[in-house]
């Protein structure tokens, strides 16, 4: 049975939110990436299989290596979708802000 990776499970991890940041910037080679975790390179390798089957990262053949590059796009999809909770929380922080606000003017 072939399971669909879900994105979210795959940001859950530590260690893939890292992965994620160092790719950020610049693509990388599993070699490159692998040499700023304390974990085995197989370790490593993984997580690069669970973030490009979630298409989280594209994967670049160049020469000999492949190079690993952040996907805007599906990084796009993931802030669309957190965006109205932002909108809530920021709305609830700013009525409570308002409250204590008050309260404090009042005392």
């Amino acid at each position: 049975m072939n399971l669909r990776r879900d994105v979210f499970q795959a940001i859950a991890d530590p260690t893939r939110r890292a992965i994620l940041t160092l790719v950020a910037t610049q693509a990388m080679t599993a070699g490159a990436i692998a040499a700023n975790f304390d974990t085995a390179r197989p370790t490593v390798s993984k997580h690069l299989q669970i973030l490009t089957e979630c298409e989280l990262l594209t994967q670049e053949q160049s020469g000999r290596e492949i190079y690993y590059h952040l996907n805007p796009n599906k990084m796009k999809e993931i802030a669309d979708f957190i965006e109205p909770f932002r909108k809530m929380w920021d709305a609830r922080f700013n009525k409570l802000e308002a409250i204590m606000k008050n309260y404090k003017t009042k005392k």
